[in-house]
């Protein structure tokens, strides 16, 4: 397919390709011909305009998920680490095989499969796959260039299943609240996210009191009687509380107190039993607990490593059960943050079809190698992590044990951001000096 399209947008040139892929990977080499079944590599090149014939060294960003498309720049500034990448680097942003513009799986894929089919279907789109495309891309499109990788959240997990399988592609690697624990074991995340949650409750309700209030009359007229989103889907108390997913980021305390504000159709703010719920409220839950298709379904597997010696079988339900008050019943209403439940298949519209593959997948054993440990404590790449020490979707204390085997890996722990700090400038920037002030981009620079 090659080239499909070259524009600009406002301070960036940007280049649009797509690649076939293996859709299995087994049996295959990344950089050589293939038979079988493909599916599509969607990619997009970024440079400054005034250096597009520039010989830069590649850096490819690996986007955070699971199930996530590569970022859509409006401009450089629109997402700030790519103002600073493009000062260095030709940017490359692929859409992870699945999402946006590479071959998309929603509900309409796998509603024509079975359960059986759809598990098998899905388990190639996780980390060893979405990894061997990126080196196959470079190996086939690039000329085999080494390149830089920035790993944002679920990026930081792709970035060590790549420094697992392919260390010889990268000159370094930087990533941003995203190193997994190793070995990776569902359970033990929610373990520790699932407190995290509980104080990031706590936290909204002493910034914004009135809320606590809303949130509980609400959550007891929806307990009675769900009512029905926009789309159809019926708004439980158990959707009510996924509002929290959110709260990893800044401003979302923020966006969810302005929606709780107009929560009631009285209009004056309070939280009145009597009062109907607002059909702007009703719109903005829909709007805020939507997710990319296969956020919610792969949620859980990215933790899959390998044969696993049980199965995963709804590792935060299990959890969650193990702490009533996170029930739908507890007062204050605790929130949830970034874990899939079973209801969320019985009661979501666009992932109904998907619930008997991810029933399956919940019971299987059997997954591709995304870690090799031994790799990792062998490790020369240079690896500079930003961990976020109140990150609420990877903990912190289990990225630093993890750090602490990899060869070569160097923490930069900070309070001053939330988990998308790479949204702007300043992260990218200070991971990007270090490399640059101890050497590790010597080769390029």
């Amino acid at each position: 397919m090659g080239l499909l399209d070259e524009y600009y947008l406002p301070g960036l040139h940007v280049q649009e390709h797509a690649i076939d892929v293996p859709l299995d990977w087994a049996g295959h080499v990344p950089g050589q011909g293939f038979n079988g079944p493909s599916t599509t590599l969607f990619y997009r090149v970024v440079d400054a305009p005034e250096k597009i014939h520039a010989e830069l060294p590649l850096l490819i960003f690996l986007q955070g998920g699971p199930g996530g498309a590569g970022p859509r720049p409006l401009s450089p500034q629109s997402d700030g680490w790519i103002a600073e990448a493009i000062k260095h680097f030709r940017v490359v942003l692929p859409d992870q095989r699945g999402t946006g513009r590479s071959a998309r799986v929603d509900s309409n894929t796998i509603g024509a499969m079975d359960a059986a089919e759809g598990a098998h279907y899905l388990k190639h789109f996780l980390a060893d796959s979405i990894v061997r495309d990126f080196e196959h891309l470079r190996r086939t499109q690039f000329a085999g260039s080494r390149w830089v990788s920035l790993g944002q959240s679920y990026g930081g997990f792709l970035t060590l299943t790549y420094l697992s399988l392919f260390p010889d592609a990268l000159t370094a690697s930087f990533t941003t609240g995203g190193i997994p624990h190793v070995p990776a074991d569902a359970t033990e995340v929610y373990e520790h996210t699932f407190p995290r949650m509980e104080r990031k409750t706590e936290q909204f309700y002493a910034r914004y009191p009135q809320d606590r209030a809303r949130l509980a009359v609400l959550a007891d007229r929806l307990a009675a009687d769900p009512l029905p989103l926009p789309n159809g889907d019926p708004l439980t108390v158990e959707r009510l509380q996924t509002l929290g997913s959110s709260f990893g980021m800044k401003p979302s305390f923020e966006r969810v107190h302005w929606l709780l504000d107009e929560a009631f159709a009285a209009g004056d703010g309070s939280a009145s039993a009597s009062s109907p719920i607002s059909d702007e409220f009703l719109r903005g839950v829909e709007s805020a607990t939507a997710s990319h298709p296969l956020y919610w379904p792969l949620q859980e597997f990215i933790y899959a490593n390998g044969d696993l010696e049980r199965p995963i079988d709804w590792a935060a339900q299990r959890v969650r059960d193990t702490m009533p008050r996170f029930s739908t019943g507890a007062r204050p209403l605790l929130l949830t943050g970034e874990a899939v439940f079973p209801w969320m298949f019985e009661q979501e519209k666009q992932l109904k079809p998907f619930r008997g593959a991810v029933e399956t997948m919940m019971q299987d054993t059997h997954f591709g190698v995304i870690y090799d440990e031994g790799q990792l404590a062998r490790n020369e790449v240079p690896l500079r992590a930003a961990v976020y020490f109140d990150d609420m979707y990877v903990d912190a204390s289990l990225s630093l044990d993890t750090l602490s085997r990899i060869g070569n890996a160097h923490a930069w722990v900070t309070n001053e951001f939330e988990h998308d700090g790479v949204h702007g400038a300043v992260v990218f920037r200070h991971l990007f000096d270090e490399a640059c002030a101890n050497g590790d981009l010597r080769a390029m620079f």
